[in-house]
C-alpha cells in the first residue's frame, strides 16, 4: 500500500475530488494547508506588496492506495491539476509500512 499526497491549489481541490470519486482508493483525507515554495521568489518580486511574505493557501489531498493503482491515481490528479504554471503544487508517494484497521484493533481487544 502506499500513500499519495497531493497539495493543489484551492480551486482545483474539488475538482480532483470529483475525479477520483471512482478512483480505486482504501481511504482519503482533506485539510486545508498554507506553504510556500518556488513560486515564493515569485511573489518576492513585489517587495513594496503586503502579500510578499504570506503562506500561500493550498489544499492537502492525502489518500492510501493499492500499490498497483498508484500511477492510475496519480494520472488522474496531474490531469485535473496541471496548469503549466508555478505553484501547481505537487505530489509526493510515500510507502505505507502497516496498515491497521479500527475496527480489526477493536475487534482483538474484546474478550
Amino acid at each position: 500500500m502506499k500513500q499519495i499526497i497531493a497539495i493543489v491549489r484551492p480551486f482545483l481541490a474539488e475538482k480532483v475530488l470529483e475525479n477520483l470519486k471512482r478512483a480505486p482508493l482504501e481511504a482519503l483525507s482533506v485539510r486545508e494547508v498554507k506553504g510556500f515554495g518556488r513560486q515564493k521568489s515569485y511573489l518576492d518580486q513585489y517587495s513594496e506588496s503586503e502579500y510578499s511574505l504570506v503562506f500561500l493557501p493550498k489544499v492537502e489531498i492525502m489518500l492510501w492506495v493499492d500499490d498497483t493503482r498508484v500511477d492510475e491515481v496519480v494520472r488522474r490528479i496531474v490531469e485535473v491539476t496541471r496548469t503549466g504554471r508555478m505553484g501547481d503544487g505537487k505530489i509526493l508517494v510515500l510507502p505505507v509500512a502497516q496498515h491497521v484497521d479500527a475496527l480489526d484493533v477493536q475487534a482483538a481487544e474484546e474478550p
